[in-house]
């Protein structure tokens, strides 16, 4: 497991280093302090409200010390540094403690813009890992330290829940979609951020790929996962077949690192042999020092009684140390596509200086021109757009930040008009700014050759109340 153990890890400063590089062109828009959701206007009134102590503990996050943009940048430099060097290979452990306190202080003090499943894969994953990681400086494949058989079972732990429970939750839903294997009809198109293969495989494929897809989704999920648990060429039939399906995934979707992250972890389902390359002669693996089995034990134990439909029947104690390492986002439940959405809708934020006619602010990556192809930048996460996806699917009220956003644009943040492709006001704030709501579809294949567009759109109305600063402060501007 030498070699195995050797590519996950260089995948996972890589991983880390795609989140921050992603950050540091966010996350003064998103968290600073002329952010959408500042971070010390969070922190401080956590404080106010449970004290400092149990504050840290429900969000722990060295944005304490500070949570200026000088600050929110430096821990995400830092949190890259220690990234690179963790493709380097240099201080693998002190490189994954490093990066993951960084990013653990994003998600602890981001608020909305850190509730995302692939968050918490991605601290489990680093958790998991600095157990895995060889001692030493430059420690090349770790022959004086080889792999620890527990870290190796509990990443293909993660793996397999990631699987497992996202095919259990389809059941459990109840979703008539995925009875019908109509799931994957309209995913494509309805999904966060599509991508223009997407529109391809929806638009010219037909319904009976889309029902297999969907069947094979629920087989690869609910079955083929159990041959990572049988003898070695089980395990190696089963990296061979869900390899191709997340390539799939990332080549017609935009989910981050999400899928990459799931993809490289099934790189220990093989071994040195498999992959033919010369390991070390010292022994394959290690036993696993007591403090290690315990963080490592307990971290299993909360994972498996966090699972769907059994946390539900055990009694409160026993949920203890999954309700305790909460926080810490390290031992997670997951469940992807539940339910699938059957509409698409988007968010576009306008501003007008005289209330009736309006400019849109123009998006960097999310559906907006119906003329603009849909883009791939995964493993690159655009939080402020993706969030935008899932305020669309309720009511303005169930996410206040999006007037925070409208606020922010009429003080002409420059941190927020950095999250948009570009100012069309040209720094000079407009008078009033609103939100609306738009219904959008992929275009057929005989619309998109006449007019060349990818999207079809009509409007639905104002998503949130049009704001405008008056002589009294902050007023809502008569429709």
């Amino acid at each position: 497991m030498f070699w195995p153990r050797w590519i996950w890890l260089r995948a996972l400063g890589l991983i880390f280093l795609s989140a921050f590089w992603s950050l540091a062109f966010q996350i003064r828009g998103l968290n600073g302090p002329r952010g959408i959701l500042p971070a010390g206007d969070h922190l401080q009134a956590l404080r106010n409200a449970v004290g400092l102590l149990q504050g840290i503990w429900y969000a722990p996050t060295l944005f304490w010390l500070g949570a200026s943009d000088a600050a929110l940048m430096g821990v995400t430099l830092v949190g890259a540094a220690a990234s690179v060097l963790l493709v380097l290979n240099v201080a693998p452990r002190p490189s994954i403690a490093i990066a993951g306190v960084c990013f653990l202080s994003f998600v602890g003090s981001a608020q909305d813009f850190a509730s995302y499943q692939s968050d918490g894969m991605l601290l489990e994953a680093a958790f998991i890992s600095f157990f895995l990681a060889p001692r030493g400086l430059r420690p090349g494949l770790g022959e004086d330290d080889p792999p620890s058989r527990l870290a190796v079972y509990l990443l293909l732990w993660e793996w397999f829940r990631i699987y497992f429970e996202s095919g259990v939750v389809k059941l459990l839903s109840g979703d008539e979609q995925w009875k019908s294997l109509t799931a994957m009809d309209h995913y494509y198109e309805n999904g966060p951020l599509p991508s223009w293969p997407g529109w391809y495989v929806q638009q010219c494929l037909p319904h009976s790929f889309h029902a297999f897809t969907a069947l094979m989704t629920l087989l690869l999920e609910l079955v083929v996962v159990w041959l990572a648990v049988l003898p070695r060429r089980f395990r190696i039939a089963c990296c061979c077949i869900v390899t191709p399906f997340q390539a799939g995934i990332i080549l017609t979707a935009n989910y981050a690192f999400l899928n990459y992250l799931v993809l490289c972890l099934g790189v220990l389902l093989v071994d040195d042999r498999f992959l033919r390359l010369r390991a070390p002669e010292s022994p394959p693996w290690k036993r696993a020092p007591w403090p290690s089995r315990i963080a490592l034990g307990i971290v299993f134990y909360a994972t498996l009684v966090l699972m769907p439909g059994l946390s539900r029947a055990l009694p409160r104690p026993l949920l203890w140390p999954a309700i305790a390492l909460e926080p810490l986002r390290i031992a997670n439940r997951y469940g992807l596509f539940a339910v699938m959405t059957t509409e698409r809708y988007e968010i576009e934020f306008q501003g007008s200086n005289d209330g009736k006619s309006w400019t849109p602010y123009p998006f960097r990556d999310k559906p907006q021109d119906p003329l603009r192809a849909p883009g791939i930048f995964a493993p690159y996460q655009p939080r402020f757009d993706w969030n935008l996806w899932f305020a669309s699917l309720g009511e303005w009220r169930a996410y206040p930040w999006v007037l925070r956003v409208e606020l922010r644009l009429l003080d002409g943040s420059p941190q927020v008009l950095q999250l948009f492709a570009g100012d069309p006001f040209r720094g000079r704030p407009p008078e009033y700014v609103r939100a609306v709501k738009w219904q959008y579809w992929f275009t057929t294949r005989y619309e998109k050759r006449k007019t060349g567009a990818w999207w079809k759109r009509e409007a639905r109305g104002l998503y949130a109340p049009a704001l405008h600063i008056g002589a009294e402060g902050i007023e809502a501007a008569p429709q």
